[in-house]
């Protein structure tokens, strides 16, 4: 027999007996793992609340005091973030700038590595022995809420960039050529038309800019001090007291901020800027303009690099800032603690969470984005659920939920919580490409008699491959360098490496934690040559074909 299964499933080759499988099954596959995956584990947090008293948790001083700094913090890094990557986008964008690319690229350093990285760097630079300090004989100090801002806007600052500079390159330069033959001044385009585009996307900056840095835990665990903030203070009573009732309620307020900014996403998703780009904005020549523009990003890329730059010298001293003298004594002593050990395991990880989260997200995209029905918008608002829930909660969550099974403990448990943490951005990178391919493709097969697995093959994989290589490296980038998620799973068997950093600050062994960031870095950077090559050598196949 040949031909495609009835109910649009699934079909087989002549000489095989397969049973039908209809694509509505594999959906409530999927559908029932997320749900075990997501939905419950959340749920069983929630619900370990109730073991808490939780209005004597609100009602604590420190808590409160968390909670405002937490706040307070968040959003004036998120400010400052915003302005300048906005101002960093309109050089990028809409200049003529000289190594515009290069820039573009350079600047998102700081997401290759752990944000306890950017802390660290401004520790070595200004604090009470830092480079800086030391240098000019300064004696403010940078811990607290003006260190968590420094450090909260340099690991913010390029996902705001990217974000921005996304929305600029698609406005349509139409209306500006309008108003400026009708003599419209420069400032009155701006507020006729340049904010009431920006407005709505700009929003979902701003939710998403404040979401990243309120939940971080990194940079104020490096840098803040006594200025507790809410994730550190979670991270206190789970790990320093195993409090996790009052780490669920403490958890429970992390959320907020995160499911304001998913629904605001879920319920405007089709309420944006729903013009299309007649034709993108004249770029002048103006030399002075691009001169400005270039020593501005300059000045950025340097803020940026100064960190890493900072904790990679580091690696070579001997003890700062006793012995500044070069040597490999913290290399040698960072691996007889076992950081090679840990670099396996995170390789081992990242590796399995690539493999594992890009076939995942790519099989949801391909039946939510092709198969229409109700069914396929609850796996959708499913599987981007987990945008809505941090790193330091959902670890929490899988402890309570997974605990006694024979998963936990494993790597394999690391791998699973690594994939639902970060499946929402992957699976929205397939589902929007498969969307804009050809929806008559399975019809068009069905009606020749060739299976929806050979045009899910054949057709869609091959036209999607930047798309599926973009995936992979989001999953293995992100699982290097997370130390929320996997902070509650790891143990000494499966600990990833970028956990030593926390350890090490602890420990006040910042040269290991420096040689620890640069190992992270330097398994990031080469993963994103490797899909940077393989992308060019796809591209340049297109165009001989």
């Amino acid at each position: 027999m040949t031909g495609e299964l009835a109910g649009g499933g699934f079909s087989f080759r002549p000489g095989l007996s397969v049973r039908p499988v209809r694509s509505g099954i594999i959906k409530f596959f999927l559908a029932a793992f997320l749900l075990v995956t997501v939905i419950f584990p959340l749920v069983t947090m929630l619900k370990n609340m109730a073991a808490s008293d939780i209005a004597g948790v609100i009602a604590l001083p420190k808590f409160r005091e968390s909670l405002f700094n937490s706040m307070y913090a968040a959003a004036a890094s998120m400010f400052i973030s915003i302005a300048l990557a906005y101002a960093f986008a309109l050089c990028t964008v809409r200049t003529n700038m000289r190594y515009r690319e290069v820039i573009s690229v350079f600047i998102t350093m700081p997401m290759l590595i752990p944000s306890i990285s950017q802390g660290m760097g401004l520790v070595l630079l200004l604090g009470s022995n830092g480079i800086i300090t030391r240098f000019l004989g300064l004696e403010h100090s940078i811990y607290g809420f003006g260190g968590i801002v420094m450090g909260s806007v340099l690991y913010a600052f390029p996902v705001a960039f990217l974000m921005l500079a996304d929305i600029l390159k698609y406005e349509d330069g139409s209306p500006y050529e309008a108003a400026a033959v009708l003599g419209v001044p420069r400032l009155h385009q701006f507020f006729s038309i340049t904010f009431p585009y920006l407005r709505r996307p700009l929003i979902s900056v701003v939710f998403a800019t404040f979401t990243l840095i309120f939940t971080d835990y990194g940079i104020p665990l490096m840098i803040g001090g006594r200025f507790t903030t809410l994730p550190v203070l979670m991270y206190q009573e789970v790990i320093g007291l195993l409090n996790f009732s009052r780490g669920s309620v403490i958890g429970s307020f992390l959320l907020v901020p995160a499911v304001i900014a998913f629904l605001f996403d879920v319920l405007n998703k089709d309420r944006g800027n729903q013009s299309f780009v007649v034709q993108g904005r004249e770029k002048k020549k103006n030399a002075l303009r691009d001169g400005v523009a270039f020593v501005y990003c300059a000045i950025i890329c340097a803020a940026i690099a100064l960190p890493v730059v900072v904790f990679s010298v580091l690696t070579f001293v001997t003890a700062y800032p006793a012995d500044t003298s070069f040597s490999f004594i913290n290399i040698e002593k960072t691996l007889r603690m076992g950081a090679g050990k840990y670099l396996v395991n995170s390789l081992l990880i990242a590796l399995g969470t690539a493999l594992l989260g890009t076939a995942l997200s790519y099989i949801i995209a391909y039946f939510t984005a092709r198969t229409p029905g109700k069914s396929s918008k609850v796996l959708h608002l499913v599987s981007i659920t987990s945008l809505a829930i941090p790193g330091l909660v959902l670890g929490l969550s899988y402890v309570l939920f997974f605990k006694g099974s024979f998963i936990y403990g494993t790597l394999a448990m690391l791998i699973l919580v690594n994939t639902v943490h970060f499946l929402a951005s992957p699976y929205l990178m397939a589902y929007n490409s498969l969307g804009k391919l050809n929806m008559n493709l399975e019809d068009v097969g069905r009606t020749l008699g060739v299976p929806r697995f050979f045009i899910l093959r054949d057709v869609l994989v091959p036209q999607t491959k930047l798309t599926i290589l973009e995936m992979f490296s989001y999953f293995f980038v992100n699982s290097m360098m997370t130390i929320s998620a996997v902070s509650f799973l790891s143990t000494v068997y499966n600990k990833p490496v970028s956990l030593l950093m926390v350890e090490f600050e602890v420990q006040m062994h910042i040269e290991g934690s420096a040689f620890v960031s640069l190992l992270i870095l330097g398994c990031n950077f080469m993963l994103k040559f490797l899909v940077y090559g393989l992308k060019r050598r796809f591209k340049a196949a297109g165009n001989r074909g």
